[in-house]
């Protein structure tokens, strides 16, 4: 079994009174691309600079490619970071900015050439070797400080929410080509960001964290679809939240009275739950139906409702509803072949429902 590219274990930063992160255990293995993704603060950053031996960790240990990075110079580890800013060199040129790192690690004039060459063939910057930075735009000058980063062939590569000044057009083609990046080199990659969309685009496993700890790690699907808690669910797309109460639990299956109604539900582990317990029914906008009062028979579990508000963006149609308790919800509309089904109008009443075992059952939290 080969080791994995990096091992943190129990790792914990303090700045003075700030406990930036708090007992972090991960394992990263070779070729995977992670991302690190939570709101600001939450030591994403402050974890990659531990990696990148910006920082020196209060406690706990780390281990690239099996050997321990303590005391270990950020010069002399497997690794290299590509920064927000992208921290070019202004007075050089583009080959040179690449050939910076092969410089100082004493290589031969010829592999100092080879290398820049074939950094800068990859991403499509060979004819603007002799540019200066500032005469690139910002989708060049990332793809300089990408090629800087890959030149040394380090085992990680470090991302530190490298898209963050592209306007949004650039920044979405900007994913797809670290995406391709990633597959042709074969390094593993660690990407930060707290843009959700990002996280769940270009990621093979997702760390989300808050507050220094790691709340869940996961593929994008099993974040989004089965988030592990309430701050997950929340902060990885949108959510609608149902306060309910187990009725009973019937085998597999639970018994909820939700919304003056009793429904049967499915969760994944029904035996944490017993009656009487106080549980959030969990779905997202996408995954609920809204049905015309003449669409739908009567007698299926759904809920009553009216149209509050009505949102066109282009694929979808995003409705407001209310229930009759006064409880919102968010729903997504997707388009077919008749556009006219999603025609609903404010103040219209209509009914809700969603496809049994697409919810997610917690615990209730106040």
């Amino acid at each position: 079994m080969s080791l994995p590219a990096i091992e943190l274990k129990q790792l914990s930063k303090t700045f003075g009174d700030t406990h930036a992160l708090k007992g972090i255990d991960l394992q990263v293995s070779k070729g995977e691309l992670l991302t690190l993704l939570g709101p600001s603060g939450c030591g994403k950053t402050t974890l990659l600079r531990l990696i990148a031996g910006f920082e020196t960790p209060t406690s706990g240990e780390i281990t690239i490619d099996g050997q321990s990075m303590a005391g270990i110079p950020p010069e002399r580890r497997p690794v290299n970071t590509v920064f927000q800013s992208y921290a070019l060199f202004p007075h050089m040129n583009v080959f040179d900015n690449v050939a910076f790192g092969p410089r100082t690690k004493g290589l031969q004039r010829k592999e100092i050439e080879r290398r820049v060459h074939e950094a800068l063939e990859m991403v499509n910057l060979a004819d603007l070797a002799q540019r200066k930075p500032a005469q690139l735009s910002g989708g060049q000058q990332q793809r300089v400080a990408i090629a800087r980063a890959v030149v040394n062939k380090p085992l990680v590569l470090l991302l530190d929410e490298p898209l963050n000044a592209l306007d949004y057009k650039l920044r979405k083609a900007m994913q797809i080509e670290l995406i391709q990046y990633q597959r042709q080199l074969g390094i593993t990659f660690i990407f930060v960001t707290h843009d959700q969309d990002e996280a769940l685009s270009m990621s093979s496993r997702v760390v989300v964290m808050n507050e220094g700890r790691i709340e869940q790690t996961g593929t994008p699907r099993e974040i989004y679809e089965t988030p592990r808690n309430h701050f997950v669910a929340r902060f990885v797309g949108e959510i609608n939240i149902l306060e309910g109460t187990v009725v009973r639990r019937e085998g597999d299956t639970l018994r909820v009275g939700l919304e003056g109604r009793t429904i049967e539900l499915a969760p994944t582990s029904p035996n944490e739950f017993q009656r009487g317990d106080a549980v959030d029914v969990l779905i997202r906008p996408e995954d609920l139906r809204v049905w015309r009062l003449d669409e739908l028979a009567s007698g299926a579990q759904t809920f009553g409702a009216t149209v509050c508000e009505v949102i066109y963006k282009g694929t979808t149609v995003d409705l407001i509803l209310r229930l009759s308790s006064g409880k919102q919800l968010a729903a997504s509309q997707f388009f077919n072949e008749d556009h006219e089904q999603l025609e609903f109008a404010i103040g219209e009443e209509v009914f809700v429902d969603w496809i049994p075992g697409w919810e997610v059952i917690l615990p209730h939290e106040s």
